[in-house]
């Protein structure tokens, strides 16, 4: 069995600037983009708690809390959750901040799986996590419950 890993060593946080290409003809961000940005930073956090790399099996409970304006920083936080045998559940947040304030709106929510692979493209073990914190505990038992959901959505 490999060490267990704390989230924190998996933390990834993303700053991205909203241009006029990234949006809609209402000035929002579109949605794609947003996903794009999770996806990357939750591959990101995924491959350094395996140490290898880590690709996208399932992206759910994405939520758009919030629009996103042109003009705006764009925040990606993402870390991981929770570690199975060889697959990882990422959780990513996604705030927007106002250039001229600061403030920080929660806009997007969501919660990936990404599988570890060795070097033939087969998946390869991943270290546990070891939550530290009630906060990552809390998320630790969230993320095996959804865990179960999905598995028993098969």
């Amino acid at each position: 069995m490999l060490p267990g890993k704390a989230p924190r060593e998996s933390r990834v946080e993303m700053t991205e600037l909203v241009l006029p290409s990234d949006a809609n003809p209402l000035g929002t961000i579109f949605g794609g983009r947003v996903m794009q940005w999770i996806d990357i930073a939750a591959g990101i956090a995924a491959a350094r708690h395996a140490r290898r790399p880590a690709v996208t099996a399932s992206m759910d409970a994405l939520t758009f809390h919030w629009p996103i304006r042109v003009g705006e920083v764009v925040v990606l936080e993402a870390r991981v959750l929770a570690a199975f045998r060889t697959s990882m559940e990422i959780g990513v947040t996604v705030h927007s901040e106002a250039q001229s304030t600061g403030l920080r709106k929660l806009c997007t929510s969501a919660f990936l799986t990404f599988v570890a692979l060795d070097e033939q493209g087969k998946p390869s073990q991943v270290p546990p996590i070891v939550p530290e914190t009630k906060e990552e505990q809390e998320a630790f038992a969230e993320a095996h419950q959804r865990r179960a959901l999905r598995l028993g959505a098969r």
